[in-house]
């Protein structure tokens, strides 16, 4: 998506650290025209290809799509945790702060991972240490980058737990990981992103294998301290449903390019790509009880083997000779006038009949 294409919104909450004016400001994070493969035995997996987008202070964007879209490969990348080999960005640039990451040495990106620019992964329990207790992994990030103390530290990392909602905080600081259920769990990974108060948090998949009740908490707890901080958050996930009440705008992902950009409502509304249109019509709906789900036929695309022209035309209900010949680019989409519709984009050549179709 282009930088004329991403809109900002009114900042939730005047930044209490002082750091600027909220989402007026340049965009904290800046993603252009990027590009990661993966070099394997088999060929080059083009996992990546040309992704652009932008999150600013305050703003939540989500990026969604199907397992392989590329969408947690994008967000090690802006970490700069890729496994290189068989990982490399071949292209494109992260500005982070106005800085791309990408020039910068590992010591450098090393210093501003925890403190300015945090992840919170899917799986909490593989993430965690399971021979240390989660007071003394909640505390490393104090000791390590702030020179904290061992008693200090502990502090700090029971300040934490209370902040997210952790019962019985002081008594349980000295427990493991595999000692809490799976939503907990959860709650003490994004008290490790945000120990050090970062400006942006990248939440890949955080209510994977939680209840719905849980999932909830933990949405409704993320939006709250992003609020409350001021904080940018780049939401991964390949549920719309979660995202619904959280995001101001959303990325849609296949086979490594962005497919489709929107403000969070207006998306749901009238989606502009047929995938995007696919992936709304396969959430269960309370007045389709005991109707088949809707399921996109096929399967994405091997990366390894991307299909040519638009990647998503062999399961594309709309696909013609032009969408199996040519890649579409990302157009402006507009209304029947002519007016352009503020952040929002779609590569198909069929957007405006898909438009109408909602």
């Amino acid at each position: 998506m282009s930088s004329s294409m991403t809109t900002g919104v009114s900042s939730r909450k005047a930044d209490p650290r002082g750091s600027g004016t909220g989402v007026e400001d340049a965009p904290l994070l800046q993603v252009r025209d990027l590009h990661v493969e993966f070099r394997t035995r088999d060929g080059v997996a083009r996992a990546v290809n040309g992704v652009d987008y932008s999150v600013r202070a305050g703003e939540t964007i989500a990026i969604l799509g199907e397992s392989g879209s590329g969408k947690s490969v994008t967000a090690q990348a802006v970490m700069g945790i890729l496994d290189s080999p068989p990982g490399f960005v071949t292209g494109g640039e992260i500005l982070f702060k106005g800085r791309d990451l990408l020039k910068l040495g590992q010591d450098e990106r090393r210093k501003i991972r925890g403190s300015q620019l945090a992840m919170i992964f899917q799986d909490a329990l593989s993430s965690l240490n399971p021979v240390h207790s989660v007071g003394y992994q909640l505390g490393e990030m104090f000791r390590v980058h702030r020179d904290a103390s061992r008693k200090e530290a502990k502090a700090r990392a029971v300040e934490l737990m209370d902040r997210v909602r952790i019962p019985a905080a002081k008594e349980r600081v000295n427990d493991y990981p595999h000692q809490f259920s799976g939503g907990m769990r959860q709650r003490i990974m994004i008290a490790m992103a945000l120990a050090l108060e970062p400006d942006l948090i990248i939440a890949d998949e955080p209510t994977t294998a939680l209840d719905v009740t849980v999932q909830a908490q933990v949405m409704e707890l993320l939006a709250e301290l992003q609020a409350e901080y001021n904080m940018g958050l780049i939401l991964i996930t390949h549920d719309l449903g979660v995202v619904a009440d959280v995001a101001d705008k959303i990325a849609v992902m296949y086979a490594g390019r962005i497919v489709e950009t929107a403000p969070v409502h207006e998306l749901y509304a009238r989606p502009a790509h047929p995938y995007t249109r696919g992936l709304l019509d396969s959430i269960p709906r309370l007045d389709q009880k005991g109707q088949e789900l809707y399921a996109i036929k096929g399967l994405p695309p091997n990366l390894l083997r991307i299909p040519k022209g638009c990647a998503f035309n062999p399961r594309c209900p709309r696909a013609q000779e032009i969408c199996r010949q040519e890649v579409p680019k990302l157009f402006q989409v507009t209304e029947d006038d002519g007016t352009e519709l503020a952040g929002r984009g779609s590569a198909c050549f069929f957007w405006k009949e898909t438009l109408h179709d909602a």
